[in-house]
């Protein structure tokens, strides 16, 4: 492993996105990134979906062997509000990056530039304003295929930070136990988790990702509420029958021995900061090293065609 910079200030931003509109959540995002620079971030994580919103509880009008005329209207109003991958709104966040001196992680809807199909994504932007990586959800889960297609390209791609290799996984793509260990391959010391997932077992499941990586596990959820949903949307049943608050959060930061560094933030907005200790990374490592001295690859060996 490479010496790694000591301490990596890290800002979690758990925040509630401006609902399908996606100049709206751009400048929020902007702001937000504004702020965590003035305190000092070195690395800005954004939930899942940050821009426009993640689309809970609505079925877009899909049922077995049919869809509905409104279903697909809301569907294109959210198609228009995905982002082109490079476009405007990547244009603004990058120079964001750049104002703030600071790595940026945040979730899109992508759109592709050539078919009608969009892509639940992550990207990653450098402290110079360069897109770094772009990474395409491997399988959305459930009902999100309605909306998302598979990744067809940007499977496992990683950034190369003074900290160590940093990559992303989607929420449920951290139950994949195959693609885990792909990034651990790489040797990510900073596993990024933009997510959407606020239940208690998915906290038990992060604290064992770090420790079986041995890595920082980012945990980034968004906060949102039924009310803040736009009042034109063509779905009002299926608004109706949500909880009022959607999303609680549960953001937090993990260490490598699965240990919080910050404990979950629940039912709020709030922008969360920590200073991480890598030297933690190494060390962790000594008696477990999942792809190094406690590896077995002459009976174990995952081949990942990227």
């Amino acid at each position: 492993m490479k010496d790694l910079k000591k301490i990596c200030r890290i800002a979690v931003v758990q925040a509630a996105p401006v609902m399908f509109d996606k100049a709206a959540c751009t400048d929020k995002a902007v702001g937000l990134i504004r702020e965590a620079g003035k305190q000092g971030a070195e690395l800005i994580v954004f939930p899942e979906l940050f821009v426009p919103g993640y689309p809970y509880g609505m079925t877009y009008g899909f049922t077995v062997g049919s869809r509905t005329a409104d279903g697909r209207k809301d569907w294109k109003d959210y198609y228009d509000n995905s982002l082109l991958v490079p476009g405007p709104e990547t244009e603004a966040l990058a120079r964001a990056a750049k104002a703030a001196h600071a790595y940026v992680s945040i979730g899109v809807s992508e759109r592709d530039p050539l078919s009608a199909t969009l892509y639940n994504s992550n990207l990653i932007f450098s402290p110079e304003g360069t897109l770094l990586t772009v990474h395409r959800k491997l399988k959305p889960t459930g009902a999100e295929r309605v909306v998302w297609g598979d990744a067809d390209r940007g499977y496992f791609p990683v950034a190369d930070t003074p900290w160590g290799p940093m990559a992303s996984l989607i929420c449920w793509e951290s139950y994949m136990p195959l693609a885990r260990t792909a990034l651990y391959q790489k040797g990510v010391t900073l596993y990024l988790s933009p997510n959407t997932n606020d239940n208690e077992e998915w906290q038990a499941t992060i604290r064992h990702i770090a420790i079986e990586g041995h890595c920082y596990f980012i945990n980034c959820d968004l906060y949102f509420t039924r009310d803040m949903y736009p009042k034109d949307l063509r779905c009002p049943e299926e608004i109706g029958r949500l909880k009022d608050v959607v999303c609680r959060g549960g953001s937090c930061v993990v260490d490598p021995y699965g240990h919080y560094v910050t404990e979950p933030v629940w039912d709020r907005e709030e922008i969360i900061y920590a200073d991480l200790d890598m030297e933690k990374v190494p060390a962790s490592r000594m008696e477990f090293d999942a792809c190094g001295h406690y590896a077995r690859p002459d009976v174990l060996e995952l081949t990942v065609r990227e």
